[in-house]
């Protein structure tokens, strides 16, 4: 068993995951890097340092997070916060596309199906997966924390708002998904309340990552800084939220 803290963070390779990775051992935390590819993984975990382990994890394999569950278990003894961080935007962009011109193709009247079940595979079911596997070792950590890295163009409400500069690109495939995954915050969050394990979704801006070709106006510091605060949530801190920096609420 660890006398230190365990995190997990799902694609934690690159981007915000491998900034949250980073500041979580900051914060005394032993930190688990999940990765798809396993060498990408080890090279992240180095980048961070002894206090990261690679932990190989793809979300949408129910081998793969079998697997990892079981190492976490056997290696680590315990889980004290999950942070579902993996993510994809899409798999048909064009290189150089913008994102208006790529919404444009997955309007609901015209998406592709597989793309939608792509995407929703890894930003959705993937969750749900992940929470099902870790959670038996959560729920024996003393103060547990469940962090889902969201985004800000789920919110319905601010979707309908007329005033919105984005909601021309409110669609099926990425901001429904994560739409469904603000979904499955509220109700995972329900399900542990009773429980004491605390349950938030979190936006972490636009920042410059490979999920948006590095388009982001915010860095990957910036980006990590939201799911951090709220992993180290306090046996006061809320459950069921939906935040941005600052504890900034956005609307469901």
């Amino acid at each position: 068993m660890q006398d230190k803290p365990v995190a997990l963070v799902t694609g934690a390779n690159q981007g915000i995951g491998l900034q949250i990775a980073k500041d979580l051992v900051g914060h005394g935390f032993t930190v688990l890097v999940g990765s798809r590819d396993l060498v990408r993984g080890e090279a992240a975990a180095t980048e961070v340092g002894p206090q990261a382990h690679a932990l190989q994890l793809d979300v949408t394999d129910h081998a793969s997070i079998t697997a990892a569950a079981q190492r976490v278990r056997n290696e680590f003894g315990r889980l004290d916060v999950l942070i579902q961080n993996a993510a994809i935007s899409n798999t048909r962009k064009q290189p150089g596309q913008s994102v208006e011109a790529y919404s444009k193709t997955t309007r609901p009247s015209n998406v592709s199906l597989d793309e939608m079940r792509a995407v929703w595979d890894t930003n959705v079911f993937g969750v749900l997966a992940v929470y099902q596997a870790m959670l038996p070792l959560l729920r024996e950590a003393p103060a547990a924390r469940i962090v889902n890295v969201s985004s800000g163009v789920g919110s319905l409400t601010t979707n309908s708002d007329p005033a919105f500069a984005y909601r021309a690109i409110f669609g099926p495939v990425y901001p429904a998904s994560k739409t469904a995954l603000n979904a499955l915050t509220v109700a995972m969050a329900l399900e542990l309340e009773p429980e004491g394990i605390k349950v938030n979704a979190v936006s972490p801006g636009y920042t410059r990552t490979n999920l948006n070709g590095y388009s982001g106006t915010e860095t990957v510091e910036e980006g990590a800084r939201e799911a951090v605060r709220v992993a180290l949530l306090g046996p006061d801190g809320p459950t069921g939220t939906f935040t941005r920096w600052e504890n900034e609420t956005i609307p469901w």
